[in-house]
Parts: structure tokens; C-alpha cells; sequence
């Protein structure tokens, strides 16, 4: 098992794929956790999490430029919510192989109004009654799901579905799934406020270093802060971090 460090972001193979995206290549390091990201300074259009440990998909400062997104072949069981405030342009999330249960477990994507491509092969959700439908009906940005194009008829089939009283009820009880799993999980929130996080990845935007970075990272992953007013730089942040560290 492997820390995902920004001295391993720096290492890591990065090269122009097929799609003259720019790639960073971080696969089978069986890195259990995503953290660090700050580390490359938003430079990447694709990133390939494939063949790691990976079992929550967060740890995301704001990546602007993140098209593209790999995590086949990992054990993610949980998407946090809130991704579309750090990686707001996402269009394809690969997901094949994975550990997702429900339905209601998807939840938190629909809130990436860029994503269009998405696949959920090979997880225990793709096998669920009516789970091609759901995803049709609650996605209307997609276009591509499991690599099948959403074709105009299939949309508006399941819009009907999910309007008539049977489809009404099971996305109630949907639903009342995720609502019970936020409450069993509230406790995990982190401790700042929204505005409290984003000033922290500014810091890291325009941190002057890895070990810098790699300092304003932890404080974010923390998701504790010592005081408001040690954010109004990177600087600040950094003592904040030095002064938790003693």
C-alpha cells in the first residue's frame, strides 16, 4: 500500500493520450485513500486511479481542468457529496469493477451537470431491478452510460417509468436509503464550512512548493482549522499546520 504523496504525483508517468488530453498516470500503486491532489497544480485533463485500494471517491481540492477520471478496478463503495464545487467540469467518470451497492449511492454525481459519460460495470448497483432506468431517468445530462449510447425513446421511457405509481414508489424508497445513510454518516462531515474549505485550496492553487502543498493538503484532509484568520494566505495556512504539528 502506497500514500498517494506529492512527491509521487511528481514521479508518476504523465504524457498526451490519444485524446491530446494531458494524462497523469497514477495505476496499481494500491493507494488507499485520494489526497495530495493540489500536488499538480491543476494540470492534468485526465487522471487514471485504476488497480489502486481507493474506497472513497473524495479527497478532491478544486481541480478545474478534470475532464476525465479512471478508478476501474478499485473497492469504492462511497461517493462523497459535494464534487461538483471541486471537480465542476468533469464529462467521464469510469467506475467499472467497483463495490457500489445501491442505487441511492449515485446520488451524489448528479450534481456534475458536465458529466456525460459514466460507467458502473462489474459493481454490485449495475444488477439492480430497473438500474439502467434510474440512472437514465435521474442523470439528464448523460449520454453514455456502460458505454451504451442514451438514445431520446429510452429517456422518455424511463421519465414515464419513474412517473407512474409504481416507478414513484421506488424512488421513494430510494430515497428514504440514502436519507437513513446520511444520517448514519453526518458524524464524517468535515468540521469546516464550504467557504472554510475553498480558501484553503486556493492556498494550495497558489502554493510556491510541494512541501507547502503537501502541508495545505493535510489541513484540508483534516477538515479541521485551527482559526479563520490564519487562511487569508498560504503562508497563514501553513503556520496554522506548523503550530498543529508541534
Amino acid at each position: 500500500m502506497v500514500k498517494l504523496t506529492p512527491d509521487l504525483i511528481e514521479q508518476s508517468m504523465q504524457y498526451i493520450n490519444p485524446v491530446r488530453d494531458r494524462e497523469l498516470d497514477l495505476r496499481g500503486y494500491k493507494i488507499p485513500t485520494i489526497e495530495n491532489l493540489g500536488a499538480t497544480l491543476d494540470q492534468f485533463d485526465t487522471i487514471d486511479f485504476s488497480d489502486n485500494d481507493i474506497r472513497k471517491l473524495d479527497g478532491f481540492p478544486l481541480l478545474k481542468r478534470i475532464k476525465t477520471l479512471f478508478f476501474n478496478n478499485n473497492r469504492i463503495v462511497r461517493i462523497a457529496e459535494g464534487l461538483e464545487h471541486c471537480i465542476p467540469n468533469l464529462h467521464t467518470l469510469m467506475l467499472t469493477g467497483n463495490m457500489i451497492q445501491e442505487l441511492g449511492d449515485l446520488e451524489p454525481l448528479i450534481a456534475l451537470k458536465n458529466l456525460t459519460n459514466l460507467c458502473l460495470l462489474q459493481n454490485p448497483v449495475s444488477a439492480k431491478q430497473h438500474y439502467r432506468q434510474y440512472v437514465v431517468y435521474r442523470f439528464p445530462q448523460l449520454r453514455l452510460l456502460d458505454f451504451r449510447k442514451i438514445k431520446q425513446k429510452e429517456r422518455e421511457s424511463a421519465v414515464e417509468y419513474f412517473r407512474s405509481k409504481r416507478g414513484k414508489e421506488m424512488a421513494r424508497e430510494i430515497a428514504k436509503k440514502v436519507k437513513a445513510q446520511t444520517a448514519g454518516t453526518s458524524a464524517e462531515k468535515p468540521l469546516t464550512s464550504a467557504e472554510e474549505r475553498k480558501k484553503i485550496r486556493e492556498a494550495i492553487t497558489n502554493a510556491s512548493s510541494l512541501e507547502e502543498v503537501q502541508r495545505l493538503s493535510k489541513l484540508l484532509q483534516a477538515g479541521h482549522i485551527p482559526g479563520e484568520e490564519r487562511l487569508q494566505n498560504g503562508n497563514g495556512a501553513l503556520e496554522a499546520m506548523e503550530e498543529d504539528d508541534d
